[in-house]
């Protein structure tokens, strides 16, 4: 069962990789942006559908990693911070990914692909919200009083 998790989970993320960049092109609902006039409205809902799809294959690969007793936390966390986009960048401070390491670099600690492989954003992430805060279910009650963990 692993094992097919694993293989629908890189679908998704391939998904990612190759929609990520595209839809993050033209800023939604702005009207006056050039960019938004010739969007099909088919293919823009496709490639909503294929994010999200691949934002569920994370969360995913994600319970073959974090215990399930702590994934509530870890997943409010997460929604939060990167909405569960590998890619996401926060513009003010550069943090990056899943759980919006900052400097990104640190990541490169579980793997040298740390900039596009979610199962490497995600175990340092959970051993980032163990090592800093004891459990994901601690970092949660930090994150709920200031926002930010």
């Amino acid at each position: 069962m692993l094992r097919y998790a694993y293989s629908a989970a890189a679908v998704c993320c391939a998904a990612t990789i190759a929609l990520a960049p595209a839809a993050a092109a033209a800023p939604p609902d702005d009207p006056n942006d050039a960019r938004t006039e010739s969007v099909n409205p088919a293919l823009s809902a496709g490639v909503d559908l294929l994010l999200t799809s691949a934002r569920i294959g994370v969360k995913a690969l994600a319970l073959t990693i974090v215990p399930l007793h702590y994934f509530p936390s870890f997943d409010a966390i997460i929604t939060r911070e990167s909405g569960w986009n590998m890619f996401a960048v926060n513009p003010t401070s550069g943090a990056y990914g899943l759980g919006q390491a900052l400097p990104p670099e640190k990541m490169s600690t579980h793997g040298s692909d740390w900039r596009i492989n979610p199962v490497t954003q995600l175990r340092w992430t959970y051993d980032y919200m163990v090592d800093r805060y004891g459990s994901p279910d601690a970092a949660w009650m930090f994150w709920q009083q200031n926002h930010w963990y």
